[in-house]
């Protein structure tokens, strides 16, 4: 499964909780997207997730 580049977040696992409260497992995937990010003088692609797409946005 795919990571963030910069953070390195990936899939966590836990439990989809039913009104009855039983407990059957999980994967939360993280949004990633594919961006091109300008770095040191040359665009590349990178798999960033979007919290770190949005971080970079604001510097």
């Amino acid at each position: 499964m795919a990571k963030c580049e910069k953070c390195g977040k990936g899939p966590m696992f836990g439990n989809r909780r039913s009104h009855s409260l039983r407990a059957t497992r999980h994967k939360f995937k993280p949004n990633l997207q594919t961006v091109r990010v300008f770095d040191k003088g040359v665009f590349t692609r990178k798999t960033l997730c979007t919290k770190c797409i949005k971080a970079l946005s604001k510097v």
